[in-house]
């Protein structure tokens, strides 16, 4: 008599490389002010907020008049760097003039290290990057050029002092601007001198300081020695980051204006020159730079980016929580060679079946109603798959990983074709709903299970049969369903070596074929892509 057999436990090891970040979301900063902390602004506010006012805007006119004669009748301008009394008038009039602001809005500024000279550190890099209050660094680094959008330019009165900078220009309307803002940054880092220093925010985009996200290449493409500073806001009150889920710039302005005073320690690190493997490998030199700092300011670093960020955004308009867009864009676009639109198509796909659950999350009930199928143990078993902290749901980025390591081992047409052909038994070239139901009824282990309105879905053209082509449509927009056939053919697998180990007869294998779908979103190769039976060893 054959012997019952045990439950199976499917082993799942998972990437140490895909775990999820330690900071799951450094673009929020949910700030909120106490009743003794608004009534204490509200209080202090009457007395400073009008005197800070009229003190910065008599600074600001001073500044853009200082800005508008080193820029009067400037040769070659944006090409050709200012010089001489030009140059002179910009580094000490609106330098003095910017630090004066500061201390006027109740600034402490603490300072330590020393700041490099343009021959030893062409570039600043600076970190991390969560205010507009951190263009501080500017005054004591000299009033070096930045980067800049063009619009910004335009701007009244702030678009003269900016001109004076000589900033590196970002145009959005310029499919290269990237491109060529490299390059200008390249070429100026190169002048050896003629140009003033450059300061970037490697970071890209304002953070809550929580982390240190991927550092854009741009610093760093130019092979040049950078020098590290970094930024911390040591207040007990927070008034300052500028984040995409908090307070306004309005809204900060006028509450650091209504505090007696707001620290700020600017650290300037030892200039880092790169190795000739760093100048051959500008990601490698940015990665290491961002770890010395991380190190610096006891912080972890993450693969998050801004194009975290556009995928933020477009989850709060699907509905969604904005934290469930984040998926650190960075590492899974490098490791599942993956487009940004692609991503972004899979995250209506994801709001789609998520729109019924709480907290923008798949659970595995959303999860069947999606797949028209009833909950058993295959399905659980492919949910699994996806679930990789096996918290029971299924989060945006858990989503975009499981698609495509599942369609991984099947790149090409002819896997789809061997799977219309495992429902195709009569091999008349069409599946009936009778051989669609024979094959999932077993796959399932469900054999009065109803898989008619699956069918229907399938059956595009209403005419009881399933052609190749509607079959292969549908296989490309579902690639879910691709696991549970190869989930059966490991279910049979492993009930051959139960029955093997107790000497019983096996149970006839159905196909040793592992069919699966192709998903659109699916790396033409990836690292696992050497093998076919690994996708739980993703």
């Amino acid at each position: 008599m054959a012997m019952e057999m045990a439950p199976r436990v499917l082993p799942l090891p998972r990437q140490q490389s895909f775990s999820p970040p330690i900071v799951l979301n450094p673009f929020v900063h949910p700030g909120s002010l106490s009743t003794g902390d608004k009534l204490r602004t509200v209080l202090q506010g009457v007395i400073l907020l009008p005197l800070r006012l009229v003190f910065i805007t008599f600074l600001l006119l001073l500044a853009w008049l200082s800005a508008s004669i080193a820029t009067f009748c400037q040769p070659g301008r944006g090409v050709l760097p200012l010089q001489g009394w030009r140059r002179r008038m910009v580094q000490i009039t609106l330098s003095g003039v910017t630090r004066m602001a500061y201390f006027v809005m109740g600034f402490q500024v603490k300072v330590k290290g020393k700041v490099a000279s343009l021959s030893e550190a062409p570039i600043f890099v600076v970190a991390p990057h969560s205010s507009f209050f951190d263009g501080i660094v500017c005054a004591l680094t000299g009033m070096p050029s930045i980067v800049s959008r063009a619009e910004n330019l335009s701007t009244p009165v702030f678009g003269s002092i900016l001109r004076s900078l000589q900033p590196v220009v970002v145009s959005r309307q310029d499919h290269n601007s990237r491109k060529n803002t490299v390059a200008e940054i390249t070429r100026r880092a190169q002048s050896r001198g003629q140009w003033p220093q450059v300061l970037i925010f490697p970071e890209g985009t304002c953070t809550n300081r929580s982390c240190l996200i991927t550092f854009k290449q741009g610093a760093f493409i130019p092979r040049v020695p950078v020098q590290p500073v970094l930024l911390r806001y040591p207040n007990r009150l927070d008034t300052v980051t500028w984040t995409w889920q908090g307070y306004s710039f309005k809204e900060l302005c006028l509450m650091t204006m209504c505090q007696i005073f707001t620290r700020i320690e600017i650290e300037f690190l030892p200039v880092h020159v790169p190795t000739e493997e760093e100048k051959s490998d500008p990601i490698l030199f940015a990665n290491r730079v961002r770890q010395t700092m991380a190190n610096a300011l006891n912080l972890p670093v993450t693969d998050h980016t801004f194009e975290d960020c556009r995928l933020m955004i477009s989850a709060g308009q699907l509905t969604l929580p904005m934290e469930a867009g984040l998926v650190e864009f960075t590492k899974i676009s490098k490791k599942l060679n993956l487009k940004w639109n692609h991503v972004r198509e899979q995250l209506d796909t994801f709001a789609a079946i998520a729109s019924a659950s709480k907290g923008g999350r798949i659970g595995i009930e959303e999860f069947a109603e999606y797949l028209k199928l009833p909950i058993s143990d295959v399905l659980k078993e492919l949910f699994l798959l996806f679930d990789r902290n096996g918290d029971g749901t299924i989060d945006f980025r858990e989503y975009v990983i499981g698609l495509s390591i599942l369609c991984n081992p099947a790149n090409t047409e002819e896997t789809i074709r061997m799977a219309f052909q495992l429902f195709d038994t009569d091999e008349d070239g069409t599946i009936t709903e009778d051989e669609f139901a024979s094959i999932i009824q077993s796959a399932l282990r469900l054999p009065e299970l109803d898989v008619s309105a699956l069918f229907k879905e399938i059956d595009a053209d209403e005419t009881g049969k399933v052609s190749y082509e509607e079959f292969k449509n549908f296989a490309l927009k579902h690639p879910e369903y691709a696991s549970l056939f190869t989930t059966y053919i490991d279910l049979q697998r492993h009930q051959l070596g139960m029955f093997m180990e107790h000497r019983t007869e096996p149970p006839a294998l159905i196909s040793e074929t592992t069919p699966l779908a192709r998903n659109k979103v699916c790396p033409e190769g990836s690292e696992d892509s050497s093998t076919t039976s690994d996708k739980k060893d993703d």
